[in-house]
């Protein structure tokens, strides 16, 4: 996608927002056990922006961030729960929850991570190039 943006998005009560200027990059679904966990749901869309350029805007600043991998932490609200973000260390781009976007619609997932670790009664998501 090149869309440039400003992308902007964020939390459900408001607390964490954020904007992204440059294109969206990425966009997924993951069926790994801790997205799964983490959000409740067989799978969790996530696209990526640059770093360059990202910003959070709203009254509660960064999110509050938790550990799932050794090198990957995610980002959630500690006000409403909702998960918003995603960074490997030392990576040049912000993964964000593809519905924590404002405007989303019209972002189609491109592939799936973890399919073997997807849910037997979901069709995975075809490959796109």
């Amino acid at each position: 996608m090149t869309e440039q943006g400003p992308h902007t998005g964020g939390c459900l009560c408001g607390n964490i927002r954020y904007e992204a200027v440059g294109p969206i990059d990425f966009p997924h679904v993951c069926s790994c056990e801790h997205c799964q966990r983490r959000s409740g749901a067989p799978v969790t869309a996530w696209v990526d922006v640059p770093i360059d350029g990202f910003r959070w805007l709203g009254p509660g600043g960064e999110p509050t961030w938790y550990y799932t991998f050794s090198d990957t932490k995610r980002g959630f609200c500690a006000i409403c729960g909702s998960s918003v973000s995603a960074q490997d260390e030392g990576a040049d781009t912000m993964g964000l929850a593809m519905m924590s976007l404002d405007e989303h619609r019209h972002i189609v997932p491109q592939s799936q991570s973890f399919r073997n670790d997807a849910v037997s009664w979901l069709p995975h998501v075809p490959w796109r190039p």
